[in-house]
């Protein structure tokens, strides 16, 4: 359900404020502490850094990113056709809100390997538009759709992320826009329970309680764009978007459908924090 939804994203983004205060506080006191308490080194040039706020001692290794997202499923196979037109689910009602990890490790000053993990979970109460019981009740039933993606990608700075201002001082840019392109692995649990009806049956059709359940493991592939704005020297904020292709071929449970479409657009808001 819809609001089922809302309240997931706004747990998300409540662990994700959490995980932002745990992660990100010690790292900037830390950083602070090194700026107060510097070596002993030769007063600086005029062309060196004196106050030491707004840059790094070195490039960044790597970062560590959290995202909260919201997925705009495509739902465009013939199950996801066939559940709209017999229940009351539309093709909508399958967005739900994601939660993603991830890190990354630089290989050149503009080039990341990232590594990450996302879920999601949408759940969607439902009856038949057409049909109801012998009491004239609805026939209801419970569709959910899970989904853990296992993703590496390339990532690539289109302008500069920082700049060298000495042997030792290092400023990242206010704003570095990205993109990149990657490949991983998918899981998904595509579940039905509930009462159905029997419409291979002769009138009058029999009503049962059953459960269709079709999961695995298939490969996804994806390509996406953003922007990183520096919030302090070590913590961005991220905005991204994302597409995702993938597809997978049905369990037993559900014969002559074709494979299930996993496809869809992410758009994501969170923070990468620099190591």
């Amino acid at each position: 359900m819809k609001s089922l939804g809302f309240h997931l994203f706004r747990s998300v983004v409540r662990v994700l404020f959490v995980l932002v205060l745990t992660l990100g506080v010690p790292s900037i006191a830390a950083a602070s502490a090194e700026d107060q308490d510097p070596p002993t080194s030769p007063a600086p040039s005029a062309s060196q850094p004196s106050g030491g706020r707004d840059f790094l001692f070195g490039r960044p290794r790597g970062s560590v990113g959290l995202r909260g997202s919201w997925i705009f499923a495509r739902a465009g196979s013939d199950l996801f056709d066939f559940v709209k037109q017999h229940l009351t689910v539309d093709r909508t009602d399958f967005n739900a809100p994601a939660f993603t990890a991830d890190v990354g490790i630089a290989l050149t000053p503009r080039v990341d390997v990232t590594f990450g993990v996302d879920g999601s979970q949408v759940s969607i109460a439902s009856e038949y538009r057409n049909l109801v019981d012998n009491n004239r009740q609805p026939i209801t039933q419970d569709t959910r759709l899970r989904e853990v993606n296992l993703a590496g990608s390339i990532r690539f700075a289109v302008t500069p992320r920082g700049r060298g201002i000495s042997r030792f001082a290092w400023i990242p840019a206010r704003v570095v826009p990205y993109v990149g392109a990657g490949g991983g692995a998918l899981w998904y649990d595509f579940t039905q329970s509930g009462d159905f009806v029997d419409a291979l049956a002769p009138a009058p059709q029999p009503i049962f309680t059953d459960l269709f359940d079709s999961k695995g493991w298939t490969p996804s592939a994806h390509a996406f764009s953003g922007v990183d704005i520096r919030l302090t020297r070590i913590l961005f904020m991220s905005l991204e978007g994302r597409y995702l292709w993938a597809s997978a071929k049905l369990g037993r449970d559900f014969q002559n459908f074709d494979p299930i479409d996993l496809a869809g657009f992410r758009l994501s808001a969170g923070v990468n924090l620099l190591f």
